[in-house]
């Protein structure tokens, strides 16, 4: 099987080997070189969350703001 590299560095996967592998639209996927120089492809470890990161993540729980809500949304309502 052959694939043409794009010009941005991209190719498809032959179905047969995206079968073979389980990989779907939006599946990582690892590449690495064998001891022959050759390419291996290999369907990446996931943490089983295939949505994508919470951009809010970083900031959860950092507030040091002591306000309970209710005290936050009476002040935000006037």
């Amino acid at each position: 099987m052959s694939s043409t590299l794009t010009i941005k560095g991209q190719v498809t996967i032959p179905k047969q080997i995206r079968d073979a592998l389980g990989l779907v639209p939006g599946s990582p996927v690892d590449f690495a070189l064998n001891r022959d120089g050759e390419v291996v492809l290999l369907k990446a470890q996931s943490s089983g969350n295939n949505a994508p990161p919470d951009r809010f993540a970083a900031a959860r729980g950092k507030a040091d703001v002591p306000w309970r809500t209710q005290d936050l949304m009476a002040l935000l309502r006037g």
